[in-house]
């Protein structure tokens, strides 16, 4: 029983939130912020393969996966790092590890900023980073828009939002013989969701990369202050966070546990068997 995924609904400051949840309810808990394009989907494998010892909670932001699309919402990384927070609240949760990957990565540290005694720990799994030399190429794709007028910008990151890039945002520079390993469900699925409003929402959060640079310092200054145990798991065929990029977190982070894996940017499709004993092992000495 303690294995099986819930699919559950919860009203955090007046938004219905779908999240799904495993493991026994008075278990040390793991929150899991998900990425971009993306839901609480990308945790659908990982979540059974902890549950025996770990209440496992992920929900989907606003305006993404099977939450509710609020006209009247912050979709920006403080806005969903409010609503995280208003979540783990709702549930009565206290302490929680985080699992931090792609945009989950600036939103849950986010989250950990607001009040770090709640945090136990953290996994780091291709997040997005806070080390502005340490960016993949295809950062610089993104990059290029920012010296644009904002509509002309929001036209051009419009171009970004459709299936066959969703596609290459999941398949994001693996070697062919992974590519077999990544379902289409996650393109196709995460597509079927999209909206207008959606893709505006979508617009509005890779237009905040911007500003988010601005965010960095502050990220590395929690990092260096509060020295959260950190494991570091890592795929480097990944055209946005590549091997350097996951060696840069060990400047703030000396003490962290880093493995690099023979994958990429979604290594929870790709590499579940090697993923999960590092992170049983890890939580196991760290998530009591």
């Amino acid at each position: 029983m303690a294995r099986t995924i819930f699919h559950r609904r919860i009203d955090v400051d007046g938004v219905g939130i779908f999240y799904r949840e495993a493991g026994p309810p008075d278990a040390p808990v793991l929150l899991l912020p998900h990425g971009y394009p993306c839901s609480s989907f990308e945790f659908r494998n990982l979540m059974p393969r902890l549950a025996d010892r770990w209440r496992l909670l992920a929900p989907d932001y606003p305006g993404m996966g099977y939450s509710d699309t609020p006209e009247r919402f912050d979709y920006s990384f403080d806005g969903y790092a409010r609503l995280l927070d208003g979540f783990v609240r709702a549930l009565g949760v206290e302490r929680f590890a985080l699992y931090l990957h792609d945009f989950g990565s600036p939103i849950g540290a986010r989250l950990a900023i607001m009040a770090p005694e709640r945090v136990t720990a953290q996994i780091i799994q291709n997040g997005d980073i806070p080390y502005e030399d340490a960016l993949g190429a295809k950062y610089a794709e993104i990059e290029k828009t920012w010296a644009l007028r904002e509509a002309a910008m929001r036209a051009e990151l419009a171009k970004a939002i459709n299936e066959e890039t969703f596609r290459e945002e999941f398949l994001n520079d693996v070697r062919p013989e992974l590519v077999e390993r990544i379902p289409p469900d996650l393109w196709k699925l995460h597509w079927s969701l999209m909206t207008a409003r959606r893709q505006e929402i979508a617009i509005d959060l890779i237009a905040g990369l911007k500003a988010n640079r601005d965010w960095f310092a502050e990220h590395r200054r929690y990092l260096r202050d509060h020295r959260p145990p950190t494991l570091i798991v890592w795929g480097p065929q990944d055209g946005y966070m590549p091997e350097t990029s996951a060696r840069a977190y060990l400047r703030d982070l000396p003490d962290a546990e880093l493995h690099l894996l023979d994958g990429g940017h979604w290594l929870l499709e790709t590499n579940l068997d090697e993923v999960v004993p590092l992170i049983r092992d890890f939580l196991e000495r760290t998530l009591r």
